[in-house]
């Protein structure tokens, strides 16, 4: 529907056709930036999958090491060593450009140094139970990053599907009707102009012909 407001002038057309340009360039930079979001949801979404794949091995085998530091020191000594271990160093998180989305890069902090005197005591099989698990402290850091990127991700595609939306099928109508709008009323006033003309001719016409007749 064109707006009454919109006045029918030359400059008004070539405003509004060069508004037609702009927004037809626009879309066209919103779709190739969405397939690129696309691509790079697709590229995270399946490293994100093999992480987890990944993840429920290592929590298996670190479940199973500690069935078998369990079984050789016994339960009792098992947690008074737990009860030594250092804590988990706090994460840093920053961010990054992922296709103009912002995402969080996590750092993944990790242990502090067990204890010299702590590391010398530690039999072997609690020692694996450590790595295990530290190990699958990464990959969970890891995956919650690339999880987190994807939710983002995703809302600036839907985000840039409804812009691209709005400009194909509201903004670039709306202008094109503009557009058919004052050419009608350029062609309305040339048939008016061209009908004033054959009346003025007409006119003439007749008082030459009733001038031609008193003379």
């Amino acid at each position: 529907m064109v707006s009454e407001s919109v006045r029918p002038t030359r400059l008004e057309l070539l405003r509004t056709r060069r508004r037609i340009v702009l927004a037809r360039r626009g879309l066209n930079l919103l779709k190739l930036k969405r397939s690129a979001l696309i691509v790079e949801f697709f590229s995270l979404s399946r490293e994100a999958m093999a992480l987890r794949g990944d993840l429920g091995r290592r929590v298996a085998r670190g479940y199973e090491a500690i069935r078998l530091a369990e079984m050789m020191e016994g339960s009792v000594r098992l947690e008074n060593i737990a009860m030594l271990l250092p804590t988990v160093r706090p994460v840093r998180v920053t961010t990054k450009n992922v296709m103009g989305v912002k995402t969080p890069r996590v750092d993944t902090g990790g242990y502090a140094p067990l204890p010299d005197d702590l590391l010398l005591d530690l039999p072997t099989s609690i020692h694996a139970s450590i790595r295990e698990f530290q190990a699958i402290y990464r990959v969970v850091l890891d995956i919650a990053e690339k999880e987190n990127a994807l939710r983002r991700l995703l809302k600036e595609i839907e985000k840039t599907k409804r812009r691209a939306s709005a400009i194909e099928n509201v903004l670039i109508p709306r202008l094109e009707a503009t557009v058919r709008y004052i050419k009608f009323r350029f062609d309305e006033l040339e048939r008016d102009a061209f009908s004033m003309l054959k009346t003025v001719k007409r006119k003439i016409g007749e008082a030459e012909a009733a001038g031609a007749a008193a003379g």
